[in-house]
């Protein structure tokens, strides 16, 4: 607010309530304020805008629980849900439950929360903010992986392992609108989660939704995986802000607007592990790839300029196995419930390290190689040399 001929101005007076949740405690602040003041004292100044992939923005958290919970009929759906409880010992196995989803939330989270609640106490799950905002509840759903807490239950049977119906008759479209999606914005944005689903069609052919951990982790009970080695590799990125020179006593550390904008895209990201749990290169080698998740948070600080360690940080990282195991093939910003773009990131960082040190992935293959080579000679106390 500032002051003007005819008393207090508010600059947010003309943002549009169509885009903010209609439950938003932000919304209802502003109404507050606005309706204090009189019309001759309200100007337009700005909007309010939340990121355009957004869970908030699309609906997919506010708007959906209302417009679901008002739709909702009696109806009965099975869940089948991954049960494993290494205490009691025995082989994994699927479990069927059915659930009136009348009686309970729209998303896939109530679902679980009121089967626990109701008919199994022992079904184990993580959860925590039910807002898209923590990653808890990141699992496969229907052969997606996705937050529980931000999947609908009305849009689920969309597992491409289901042959489900898709427009346009192959994944192209939906690999098309990840393209169009991504050359039409000026910084790395993915699809969002309702632009990739709106491709698939529901499959009303009446089979259960199949709930199971993200694939490829060792599993601790039910829906919980171990993301031990996960959460080491983003350790391994020390991603942390790292100076060289201290700033003055009592003075920030100070970021132009254009620099800040180029972190948009990147430090949204919640490490839910949905992408790298869709990589088949993580899977292949999990021990050695960090995986988008990991490589999306080292570019983040990679293009961070409060950062002094950004070459320290590319040598690192430039390596044949730890980056150069990604090959594009966009599961991880597919996947991302975010809407974020984590192969579009590796892939400017990929550029950077070979603007900095002249070398690309075929040089460091072949110089990785030629060390290798020494050290197995030097084992087998082999003469090298000609």
């Amino acid at each position: 607010m500032h002051a003007g001929d005819s008393g207090a101005v508010c600059t947010l007076s003309e943002a549009q309530p169509s885009e903010w949740p209609v439950n938003s405690l932000i919304f209802m602040e502003m109404r507050r304020l606005t309706s204090s003041l009189s019309p001759a004292g309200v100007s337009a100044a700005c909007r309010l805008l939340f990121p355009r992939a957004s869970p908030v923005l699309s609906g997919l958290v506010s708007q959906q629980r209302a417009s679901f919970s008002s739709n909702a009929g009696g109806t009965n759906l099975t869940f089948r849900i991954h049960r494993y409880d290494p205490e009691k010992g025995g082989r994994p196995h699927m479990q069927e439950y059915t659930l009136d989803t009348s009686t309970c939330g729209p998303m896939v989270l109530d679902a679980l929360i009121a089967i626990k609640d109701r008919q199994d106490p022992t079904l184990t799950f993580r959860r925590s903010c039910r807002e898209g905002i923590c990653g808890s509840c990141a699992m496969n759903i229907d052969g997606i992986n996705c937050l529980a807490c931000l999947t609908p239950i009305q849009k689920t049977h969309r597992s491409t392992h289901r042959s489900p119906k898709i427009q346009g008759g192959t994944l192209g479209a939906a690999f098309g609108a990840i393209e169009k999606s991504l050359e039409a914005q000026d910084h790395m944005k993915g699809p969002s989660t309702e632009e990739y689903h709106d491709h698939f069609e529901k499959d009303d052919d009446g089979a259960p939704v199949e709930i199971v951990p993200l694939p490829y982790l060792m599993v601790l009970k039910d829906l919980v995986p171990d993301l031990t080695n996960f959460y080491t590799q983003y350790k391994s990125i020390q991603p942390w802000l790292q100076r060289k020179t201290e700033p003055k006593e009592g003075s920030e550390i100070l970021q132009s607007i254009e620099d800040r904008a180029k972190l948009d895209g990147l430090y949204e990201c919640i490490l839910c592990a949905c992408c790298s749990t869709s990589c088949p290169s993580y899977w292949w080698n999990p021990q050695s790839y960090l995986g988008p998740a990991v490589l999306m948070q080292a570019f983040r600080w990679i293009s961070d300029s409060r950062d002094e360690f950004t070459r320290e940080r590319l040598a690192q990282i430039n390596d044949t196995m730890k980056l150069y195991r990604c090959h594009g093939i966009m599961n991880c910003s597919i996947s991302c419930p975010k809407g974020l773009d984590p192969a579009g990131a590796i892939r400017k960082m990929k550029k950077r390290i070979e603007e900095e040190f002249g070398t690309d992935f075929v040089k460091l293959a072949a110089q990785a190689a030629r060390s290798r080579s020494a050290e197995l000679a030097k084992e087998l106390k082999i003469d090298s040399q000609p």
